[in-house]
């Protein structure tokens, strides 16, 4: 006899990760008034739940208890549970991980916080197995213990919360910074100069400190890729050329591209390493990962001009056209690390089944360069990887020569590929982010720039449109999520950050006016809407948002670099291309509030201190002048993007950006381009040639 399920209230949510616990027997109920309203008048507390859709443990954890008919009793008859997205809602997500990591030390998803009616926590951790195990509380005693205090006297569990928040507000405002306002620089610029290179110098003797020199990367296991610790090295490579950062840099680029960690057949990164070797990922893939670790490599590759990172670039836009793009433009938030309920299923190996698809010569130089054997190198399976591989000798050994080993590789790649894409899929978030977007679309345009490729431009200008169609109302405001045909939740402050950064990205690879127009008009929002005028930097959530129990700030440089970061280093630019002063003294506010949190701790704000790089080290302003579309532009901007040039900016005069009066006296040819090059406060003779810009611009 079949049992047929019930749906609970989120049956008609939009959330992928929602809708996969819309027929627990748990009567969840989506983050609103009803629920709350609910819990006051049965007078029980809140059994809050935070996940997203492609997290291993949020799926362990709901096989295990939220499909168990003996937990679901028990959350249904002590508890109002809650179930949210922290993908849709990161100002939740983000108040609620700071409780949990007062009350425990450490934070990760699920989430699990137990509150009162008033939303103020008592308890908090994150993965419970449904009885003791693995050292852990289970949650059905958790459930048990709980509930029968608070039906013996709440008060004291109400207490212990007010008592709980009180610490914990007092503890993030000082963390934040808010009670101060102040520089830590001071006002002189020698002083901000001095102090501000000081830290720069402690983050990277920091990072050399934790450097793993025989792998890459920093620490042990396990190990994220931070690639803006990456970019932070590039360019602390350039004003320190005899310091090891590019060697670090570098080491750790190879390492991730080596490892297991990057999908060897199908392209695109994991979310990190669960070992020190980058060998065995967790095997998600998310957005934003893709789309910093694709920027950071193309700067590698501006700055080193080695081959291979520009390939893991191209690749990694390879996989997000092919696996990430919506139909509409836009693109998909995450693929999931299990498939057919098993983690990294879809991605593993056995040398038989190489040797089956590959034939036996083919199949065994692929089982040897990508070190599948019998004895695996995951739970029994392989996961292939270049970790242990010289090309040079195998091609060596093997008696051909290096182009044509690599074309017999990618000739397996491909079968492979084309074998595996016959296997259950792991699930996909397709839901579509306007803060993830921004950053893929950045990443794109970086890749335009660099590589001359008129299909990432078409993929970064898609998804603008995507976003500026779908996820903006008529006011202007912009809107977080997309999917299924609506549009939700009104934009945080890396929504705003990380699109900014990508229509700026977008302007410099193309010169179309819209973009860099529409920017400022949205910055204009972001400091109308989410400005703390009495700290200087933003609030995560705007000031026509829902009023939380707290209203955070986000500093820290963390899986994505914060939007404080972002937003510092768009200010700065903004102030360079604009040249109105008012960019400059909002950038120097964020800038000096953020270094509030990064003096003690350097090493976590490392996008933070791009921004500082930005502010302390030379750049050129570049006015490129020409008809719209000048047939020699192209060459001027290939010769610009060919280098890592971190700290300079690129405006175009064609007539069209009114918004900035003194591009008036930059006169446009009647053919060709000048170029005029600005550096230390002294702009230069301008130019006609692409030869004489290249100079000019190389000394």
């Amino acid at each position: 006899m079949t049992i047929r399920k019930q749906a609970n209230h989120l049956i008609h949510e939009k959330s992928p990760y929602l809708l996969q616990h819309a027929y627990n027997p748990v009567n969840w109920h989506p983050w609103g008034a009803e629920a709350f309203a609910k819990a006051q008048a049965d007078n029980k507390p809140i059994f809050l739940s935070i996940g997203y859709s492609t997290c291993h443990w949020c799926h362990v954890m709901e096989r295990e208890s939220f499909e168990d008919q003996e937990v679901a009793a028990l959350l249904n008859r002590y508890f109002v549970a809650i179930k949210v997205d922290r993908e849709e809602r990161p100002d939740i997500d983000h108040i609620y991980m700071e409780f949990c990591q007062a009350l425990t030390g450490s934070g990760g998803w699920p989430l699990t916080i137990l509150m009162t009616p008033e939303k103020r926590p008592f308890f908090a951790g994150t993965y419970f197995p449904k009885t003791r195990r693995y050292g852990r509380q289970g949650l059905v005693e958790i459930l048990e213990q709980v509930g029968a205090l608070w039906a013996e006297d709440d008060r004291k569990l109400r207490e212990a919360a007010d008592e709980i928040f009180d610490a914990v507000h007092a503890h993030t405002r000082t963390k934040d910074g808010t009670t101060t306002g102040t520089s830590v620089f001071g006002q002189d610029s020698s002083g901000f100069k001095a102090e501000g290179t000081k830290l720069l110098n402690d983050a990277f003797s920091r990072l050399a400190h934790s450097f793993d020199s025989r792998y890459g990367g920093f620490g042990q296991a396990p190990k994220f890729p931070s690639p803006h610790i990456i970019g932070f090295l590039l360019r602390y490579a350039l004003s320190e050329p005899d310091s090891t950062a590019l060697t670090m840099a570098r080491k750790t680029l190879d390492g991730m591209a080596r490892g297991g960690m990057y999908d060897h057949i199908g392209f695109g990164f994991a979310r990190y390493s669960t070992d020190q070797k980058w060998l065995v990922p967790h095997f998600e893939k998310m957005l934003y990962d893709n789309a910093l670790l694709a920027y950071v490599y193309l700067e590698g590759y501006q700055l080193t001009h080695e081959e291979p990172y520009r390939r893991v670039a191209e690749e990694i836009f390879t996989y997000v056209e092919r696996d990430m793009t919506a139909p509409e433009g836009g693109f998909y938030s995450a693929e999931d690390a299990d498939s057919e309920g098993v983690e990294g299923k879809f991605y593993v190996w056995s040398p038989e089944e190489v040797l089956e698809i590959l034939g036996l010569d083919q199949g065994k130089l692929y089982c040897t360069v990508y070190d599948i054997t019998a004895g695996g190198n995951f739970e029994g399976k392989n996961i292939p990887n270049l970790i242990k591989t010289d090309l040079i000798s195998l091609a060596r050994d093997y008696g051909i020569d290096l182009n044509e080993l690599q074309a017999r590789l990618a000739q397996a790649r491909q079968t492979l590929f084309e074998a595996r894409e016959k296997r259950i899929h792991p699930h996909k978030d397709d839901k579509i982010l306007t803060s993830w977007n921004g950053l893929m679309i950045a990443a794109l345009a970086k890749g335009a720039q660099i590589l001359q490729d008129n299909r990432l431009l078409r993929l970064a200008k898609q998804a603008a449109v995507f976003i500026l169609k779908n996820l903006r109302r008529e006011d202007g405001r912009l809107l977080a999520r997309y999917r299924d045909g609506e549009a939700a939740y009104s934009a945080y402050l890396d929504d705003y950050a990380f699109f900014i950064w990508g229509l700026l990205e977008l302007y410099s690879a193309t010169g179309e006016s819209d973009y860099l127009k529409i920017a400022l008009d949205l910055q204009q929002d972001q400091d109308r809407l989410f400005r703390d005028e009495e700290q200087g930097s933003y609030y995560l959530t705007g000031a026509d948002s829902e009023e939380l129990l707290l209203r955070p700030h986000e500093a820290y440089d963390g899986a994505t670099p914060s939007g404080n970061s972002v937003s510092a280093l768009n200010l700065l630019k903004f102030a360079r291309l604009t040249g109105a002063p008012e960019w400059n003294e909002i950038a120097d506010k964020v800038l000096s509030a953020l270094m509030v949190s990064a003096a003690d701790y350097p090493t976590g704000y490392t996008a933070t201190l791009q921004a500082l790089q930005f502010s302390l080290y030379p750049g050129q302003e570049i006015v490129l002048a020409s008809r719209a579309q000048a047939q020699e532009l192209s060459s001027f901007r290939q010769t610009f993007f060919s280098d890592l040039r971190p700290y300079s900016t690129i405006l175009y005069q064609n007539g069209t950006l009114k918004e900035i009066p003194w591009l008036r006296d930059y006169p446009i040819p009647e053919d060709g381009v000048t170029a005029y090059v600005c550096e230390n406060f002294a702009c230069r003779q301008p130019v006609s040639t692409v030869a004489e810009f290249e100079t000019m611009i190389s000394q």
